[in-house]
């Protein structure tokens, strides 16, 4: 202890206990006293007298932390949240790399003075995500898919076996987001879902069912408003994607115009990692998991991937990611500045420059905030077309549970508290002649032996004779 030296807490803990014999003690006790804290607290002779005098036990002292002041104010974290709830509850790096998209519409609608609008420019990714930390909430939920394996022309379309490393556009992954609510019977809604790999540049279709027709239907809308030209297609293996209609529309183009079409391995989601990460940010997290099955919600689910499309494509910053590292077990990985679809798109050469200047213009504008609203409205109008039928009941009331004697499991757990709660249980005291489950712990288990199996025999040889 002496040569560790002794915590600021646990000395003072040390000195109160000392203060109390030294109060009760008297001459040369007090001395010896004295000659202990010495040593233990290295203090001097003279300050444990002081300490030890006084009337009150020793206390710590309180250490008075001086905070800076926040250097942006409540009217620039209130301007902050604005832009952050209208566009999606960005992250702070994305919402860095959005405040000045977002910026001039804000003017519009709020008093923005030329020091508030500097301050919004200067604040950094980490200071927005510690100043909007209280107001973050995640939701968890559980996906269920839908996909049934296709066995048709599996040999005549290739299996992707690593990422594509592309360096230009017109890459996509597709796949199929079901609306079927809690019940896969009959028709429903599917979302066809297609992310471009280098300016992840989204578009997506509802289509009833998962008829390959309108799925080749959907292919075509999604291809007409692509700003590039489609050069190449990566599926799952569902019957939706893997059948003689798709691979047609792939292959049947005049010569340099073919549609390279590949598939995943079956049951490996990470094949298509850019396309499941949008399934949930883009799909799921705002339609849900209702069923949507009438062509009322087919329309409105449309018009609303309509309105989506700009806004998440236009005014919505996404990070991609460049390499990962591997520093002994950790996996780092490094993403590149964040930036919108669109701004990828136009530093492409091979976008079509006719539809740049076309999305140009509505980006030139488009009222984010009022775009954030109609969806919102759109929403909502998609939620009240939902299909929640409800159970219809029982023609006969089913019959209570009847106690059983003994579970169908016999006991068997892996939870060491359920083992525990049975070994308390069995210590309880029964009435004489009753049997728990815990009595066969008393009893040894049976290990032959050569002389128990030779006093067998004999005995047996005995009866018989």
């Amino acid at each position: 202890m002496e040569e560790a030296g002794m915590a600021r807490r646990s000395r003072y803990e040390y000195l109160r206990v000392m203060w109390q014999r030294y109060q009760r003690a008297r001459g040369r006790e007090r001395s010896d006293l004295l000659d202990e804290v010495v040593q233990v607290c290295r203090y001097h002779r003279k300050h444990v007298i002081r300490v030890l005098s006084r009337r009150t036990p020793p206390r710590p002292p309180v250490r008075r932390v001086v905070r800076r002041r926040p250097t942006y104010s409540g009217e620039v974290i209130g301007l902050l949240t604005q832009i952050w709830a209208a566009s999606g509850y960005l992250c702070g790096q994305r919402l860095k790399a959005a405040i000045p998209h977002w910026l001039p519409w804000l003017k519009r609608r709020a008093t923005v003075t030329p020091a508030l609008e500097a301050q919004l420019r200067r604040i950094s990714a980490r200071q927005i995500d510690r100043r909007l930390g209280e107001q973050k909430r995640r939701i968890k939920r559980r996906l269920y898919g839908t996909t049934r394996p296709g066995s048709l022309l599996k040999h005549q379309i290739p299996i992707k076996t690593e990422h594509w490393d592309v360096r230009t556009s017109g890459y996509l992954e597709i796949d199929l987001v079901s609306h079927s609510g809690a019940s896969a019977a009959g028709e429903f809604l599917h979302t066809l879902d297609g992310v471009d790999i280098q300016t992840t540049w989204v578009e997506r279709q509802a289509v009833m069912g998962k008829s390959r027709h309108r799925v080749v239907q959907a292919m075509t809308t999604i291809e007409a408003q692509l700003p590039f030209a489609l050069r190449g297609v990566d599926s799952d293996n569902g019957s939706e994607f893997i059948n003689d209609h798709l691979l047609t529309w792939c292959q049947d183009r005049p010569t340099g115009q073919q549609v390279q079409f590949t598939r995943s391995r079956p049951y490996k989601k990470d094949d298509n990692a850019h396309v499941e990460q949008k399934n949930w940010t883009h799909v799921r997290k705002l339609v849900g998991w209702e069923r949507y099955d009438t062509g009322a919600a087919l329309a409105a689910l449309n018009a609303l991937y309509a309105d989506l499309r700009l806004f998440q494509n236009l005014f919505q910053p996404s990070m991609k990611l460049v390499r990962k590292v591997r520093v002994g077990s950790r996996l780092l990985r490094h993403y590149d500045r964040p930036q919108t679809p669109f701004e990828r798109v136009r530093a492409c050469p091979e976008a079509d420059p006719a539809k740049v200047a076309a999305l140009q213009r509505v980006l030139e504008t488009t009222d984010p905030f009022v775009l954030s609203q109609r969806i919102d409205r759109q929403l909502e109008r998609l939620w009240a077309l939902a299909n929640r039928a409800t159970r219809t009941p029982r023609e006969q009331v089913p019959r209570p549970p009847q106690p059983r004697s003994r579970t169908p499991w016999r006991g068997w757990t892996f939870s060491p508290r359920v083992q525990q709660q049975k070994l308390d249980m069995g210590r309880v005291q029964r009435p004489e002649g009753e049997y728990s489950g815990s009595d066969h712990r008393a009893i040894a288990p049976y290990k032959p032996t050569v002389k128990a199996d030779a006093q067998a025999g004999a005995a047996k040889h005995r009866t018989r004779g």
